[in-house]
């Protein structure tokens, strides 16, 4: 049987891709937003079960790895009210710390090979993402290719995580 938990993971991490993708597109600072800090709340709570499902399960490096998705998650939010550009330090800092955490996360056979290779070119394109604006470039969090490229692998991952979840209740 399905724990809660994992339910609630899935359907944070769900709320978190879709509204984090959706708000990527919208033209309306005022949506964009407010998708992003659902999105962000989403993925916390995720990320947050995730950490405890994964300790307990003596999974130390899986733990860790979405514990510090977690805090880049938290950083991102701390960032969303002050618009797109006056986010850009603790977009980076939080993209940072998810690519760290994707590695982490991924580093074991934990996960299908799929979503860890998916979880892997996201924390490359986060990564490079987060170099070109420490060397100056001047992106913003909607800013393509990058780092919006990065977003699909991201939500890919997420739909892995997603699925493992729901299966392990079956």
């Amino acid at each position: 049987m399905r724990s809660t938990s994992d339910t609630v993971a899935a359907i944070g991490l769900a709320i978190g891709g879709a509204l984090g993708m959706a708000g990527t597109f919208v033209a309306s600072d005022a949506l964009r937003e407010t998708l992003w800090t659902i999105d962000g709340v989403g993925i916390v709570v995720a990320a947050a079960l995730l950490t405890m499902k994964y300790q307990r399960l003596g999974n130390d490096l899986v733990a860790a790895g979405f514990l510090t998705f977690l805090a880049g998650e938290s950083l991102l939010l701390a960032g969303n009210a002050a618009g797109l550009q006056a986010s850009v330090p603790s977009y980076a800092g939080g993209i940072a710390l998810w690519a760290a955490g994707l590695v982490m996360v991924s580093a074991q056979a934990t996960f299908a090979l799929w979503m860890r290779l998916t979880a892997f070119v996201a924390a490359v394109l986060f990564a490079v993402s987060v170099l070109m604006i420490l060397w100056g470039a001047p992106l913003l969090p909607t800013s393509a290719p990058l780092p919006a490229l990065g977003y699909p692998f991201l939500v890919l991952t997420f739909i892995g995580w997603i699925w493992t979840l729901l299966k392990a209740g079956r």
